[in-house]
């Protein structure tokens, strides 16, 4: 199984390809992209364009996206969620599953501690993905929400935990 995870942001959409067999992880790419244009519907389109290559390039069998939560400046909150819907209309429209995972449970996952910072995070990145080398901050939460995903997950189907749907 393939998984694309997307962390989310209208200046830097970060995100991270891996491969899951089993419970072996593995690295495939990541990176960043980063909106262009003058005004804000130039910029997610510059979002959705990149994000659709990545999907095009990849190939990916389901993909994973952070959830947000509304913050003190709701202008801000407002463009964070609409670059957040460009991230889930991508995978949306070749097909993909989409796991959408709260900060907290992604860190948890990943570092063991649900308020681990992003130096923690990119630090387990590598150890779970040898060989990789998340290009900024963005990249490695995009890669820890893949492994996240990947986690609850397996060949493509959500698990159950006492009764609830986990994704």
């Amino acid at each position: 199984m393939r998984v694309l995870g997307i962390d989310p942001g209208l200046r830097n959409l970060g995100w991270g390809v891996i491969d899951v067999s089993g419970s072996r992880l593995s690295h495939v790419a990541n990176g960043v992209c980063h909106s262009t244009g003058a005004d804000l519907a130039q910029r997610l389109l510059s979002l959705h364009i990149q994000l659709t290559e990545i999907v095009t390039r990849f190939s990916p069998d389901t993909a994973a996206i952070e959830q947000t939560f509304v913050n003190k400046d709701g202008v801000a909150t407002l463009k964070l969620g609409q670059a957040r819907g460009i991230a889930l209309l991508v995978p949306a429209q070749a097909g993909l599953s989409v796991g959408e995972y709260a900060p907290n449970r992604v860190k948890k996952t990943v570092v063991g501690v649900g308020h681990a910072d992003k130096g923690q995070i990119a630090h387990m990145v590598k150890m779970q993905l040898p060989g990789a080398n998340p290009e900024s901050p963005d990249a490695a939460d995009a890669l820890a929400i893949a492994i996240c995903h990947a986690h609850y997950t397996r060949g493509g189907q959500e698990l159950r935990v006492a009764g609830r749907v986990e994704a």
